[in-house]
């Protein structure tokens, strides 16, 4: 059997192929010309040349494969010009899945986020039946991963087997932009962290996100939603965990909400005029006045899901950011 991915040179991307080749599954990957291929060098996969904004070279790639796996997706909170993220993560999500339609794929399996998911405002960790208000969603990145949840629950209607898997925050080896979530572990390593900003989330091995992918093609329902999820901490919890890992003092000072506040949106309008990233955008500060805690229960029950636990899940990041990583 044949799996085609998308988005197999980035981080969960390049964790989902290595789970399909364990698998002994033949892969085929979708690769934008000039890509990146250094997640992928040395495996015994077939390369397609494509882009997901693209819906011809998507069919094209896509003939012959029976399973199908869109991982692709612009993960950033900071994208210039704005439209691109959504022609990215719904267009491109359309664009996939269309594909798979008029092919008679077998089974897809579409990476969506948490991010497309409601949170309690209790603090307690939401789930995936959890009430979004799409009017109150910050953000364009979080806007169109909504967006593509809804794109792919209306192909679900259309008959295509698709299943989708709502990642949390995955730590681990080959996240060599890196994400935002890999970028805190960088910075821990490298010192650059002298304060940090209080919030929470769910942090889950980067392994167990891409076996979550494969459990879903074998087990999930379709039109159904998955969080691929572990433990849920907070950030002073993840930074003293880091701390007990690497030895390295964890930092002290948490940071007042609002001045930061006001310091992100002036980064932000500089940013803008210098064609510069904020290293804070004003959308990651308003998030992290919300905890985003989550449940794994329904994976673990009905799929399997693996449960790293959270320390082991960061130490094999700390471990390859310090042999491997950018």
């Amino acid at each position: 059997m044949r799996a085609f991915v998308t988005g197999g040179t980035g981080f969960i991307g390049a964790n989902v192929v290595r789970a399909l080749l364990a698998r002994g599954l033949k892969v085929r990957a979708l690769v934008r010309p000039g890509a990146d291929l250094r997640n992928l060098e040395g495996l015994d996969i077939e390369l397609a040349q494509g882009d997901v904004r693209d819906a011809s070279s998507v069919r094209r790639a896509m003939e012959g494969c029976e399973l199908v796996f869109h991982v692709a997706a612009l993960y950033s909170f900071w994208v210039r010009p704005r439209s691109l993220i959504y022609e990215v993560n719904v267009d491109g999500t359309r664009n996939v899945l269309q594909a798979a339609l008029e092919l008679g794929a077998e089974r897809v399996v579409y990476t969506s986020s948490v991010a497309a998911l409601g949170l309690r405002e209790d603090g307690r960790p939401a789930d995936e039946d959890t009430p979004v208000d799409p009017k109150v969603i910050v953000g364009d990145y979080k806007k169109s991963k909504y967006l593509a949840q809804q794109v792919a629950l209306a192909y679900a209607k259309k008959g295509l087997p698709v299943v989708i898997v709502n990642p949390t925050f995955p730590v681990g080896p080959y996240d060599i932009k890196p994400t935002p979530t890999g970028q805190v572990i960088r910075d821990f390593l490298d010192r650059r962290m002298p304060a940090y900003l209080e919030t929470g989330m769910n942090v889950v091995a980067a392994a167990d996100v891409a076996e979550g992918h494969l459990l879903a093609a074998e087990r999930g329902r379709s039109g159904e939603k998955y969080i691929l999820g572990g433990e849920n901490l907070t950030m002073r919890e993840l930074l003293e965990t880091l701390a007990e890992i690497t030895g390295l003092p964890a930092p002290k000072v948490r940071l007042p909400y609002w001045p930061i506040l006001a310091l992100s949106y002036l980064n932000a309008g500089i940013c803008r005029l210098t064609g510069g990233t904020p290293r804070m955008t004003p959308d990651t500060v308003w998030m992290s006045r919300h905890y985003m805690f989550f449940s794994p229960r329904k994976a673990v029950e009905e799929l399997g899901l693996p449960q790293t636990p959270a320390r082991e899940a960061l130490a094999r990041a700390v471990d390859w950011f310090r042999t491997k990583g950018p």
